[in-house]
């Protein structure tokens, strides 16, 4: 029963997530708590088409990718939990909170993010979680964010 899974490799997150490349940014989910929390892995590399722009120089992943990382962990959680895989999840961005960046997360480095459910449950379309990513045990991003989550109408 896929509700049992502790982790998602990149297969089972691609059976969750409509997301490819260049806009999937997790590459695997090793703690799956239920739905309650999860610990999803980004491993950060030159060759992410943002760091062509952001910055050629001093390439940095910007921002919003790693709220989007967060985010997207939060999806396969709830996925593996409710038993949404083949399903056509899709899950929408409503609100992003007490967004903080603490360090900058460049190539080589393995993001990690810590996801916690705030609200929500099997059978609430609304859900809010607080994400904390981290390089080397080390604060890079913490943030609150509200999601819509949607299957498709059968």
């Amino acid at each position: 029963m896929l509700s049992q899974l502790l982790s998602a490799d990149i297969n089972l997150i691609q059976r969750i997530l409509p997301h490819r490349y260049p806009f999937l940014l997790v590459d695997k989910v090793v703690e799956i708590n239920g739905s309650s929390s999860a610990l999803g892995i980004k491993n950060v590399t030159i060759n992410e088409p943002y760091f062509q722009g952001h910055f050629p120089d001093q390439p940095v992943m910007p921002g919003v990718t790693i709220i989007e990382a967060m985010a997207q962990t939060a999806a396969v959680m709830v996925g593996v939990s409710l038993n949404l895989v083949d399903q056509s999840l899709s899950v929408y961005f409503m609100t992003i909170d007490s967004c903080k960046f603490r360090r900058m997360v460049v190539p080589g480095d393995i993001l990690k993010m810590r996801i916690s459910t705030l609200r929500g449950r099997q059978g609430n379309k609304i859900w809010r979680f607080k994400g904390q990513a981290e390089v080397n045990n080390k604060l890079a991003a913490v943030a609150e964010f509200t999601a819509m989550v949607e299957l498709p109408q059968s």
